[in-house]
């Protein structure tokens, strides 16, 4: 009967350290590596290469509106 209990505090240590450790790491754009070669072309940080006046319909539309 005590091992019941004993597991209960075993699982939410274990959901706990999960979710501890999904909250690590660098929030942001990935960095190339420093010899490798970008290649940007005519785009400009922060611009998404569509103006808001442009959208394509999509299925999913009905439902995010």
């Amino acid at each position: 009967m005590h091992s019941r209990p004993k597991l209960g505090v075993v699982a939410a240590l274990l959901v706990l350290g999960a979710l501890g450790l999904s909250g690590c790491g660098v929030r942001g754009s990935l960095e190339a590596p420093p010899d490798a070669k970008v290649e940007t072309g005519n785009a400009n940080p922060g611009q998404t290469g569509q103006t808001p006046g442009q959208h394509k319909p999509s299925i999913l539309d009905p439902i995010l509106r």
